[in-house]
């Protein structure tokens, strides 16, 4: 049996659907969404993608503030590389990853903020404006545009 992941699929052109899915796998053309309050499956084409954000739950906590950097990761957060992702809109995320390689369309990141509503986000390359891993990982951070909450 498969497992149920709770997400919210951001497209390159802004529109966000939140839903779940069973067959999400990393570097394949496309998968299924069914959307919060239906039944129904649709289709979702990678390629049209920014990110792919696995959540805790729907809701969230829209007064919360992302704590920015990396400041407030703790011990079992920081595996893998430190990685800063800003993408084309502008947003910036902040974590770690163990699949990040320049050539690949996409990869994960866990974000450094433990108390993040996103678990884990799977970025797709064509998104991105910017990666930094590693110690250029905070100069990214600091250097990048604050957006308003």
């Amino acid at each position: 049996m498969s497992e149920i992941n709770k997400v919210v699929v951001r497209y390159l052109n802004g529109q966000v659907v939140k839903g779940t899915t069973e067959d999400f796998f990393p570097n394949r053309a496309l998968f299924h969404l069914r959307p919060v309050g239906t039944q129904d499956k649709v289709d979702v084409v990678c390629r049209e993608l920014k990110a792919v954000f696995f959540v805790r739950d729907f809701a969230g906590d829209p007064k919360r503030a992302d704590a920015p950097g990396f400041a407030s990761a703790t011990p079992d957060i920081r595996k893998g590389k430190k990685i800063a992702v800003l993408f084309k809109d502008g947003e910036v995320l902040c974590g770690y990853t163990l699949t990040y390689m320049p050539d690949r369309e996409g990869f994960f990141v866990n974000p450094a903020d433990p108390a993040n509503n996103n678990l884990r986000v799977y970025v797709l390359a064509r998104a991105a404006r910017e990666v930094r891993v590693g110690p250029a990982a905070d100069g990214l951070v600091a250097r990048a545009p604050r957006r308003a909450a």
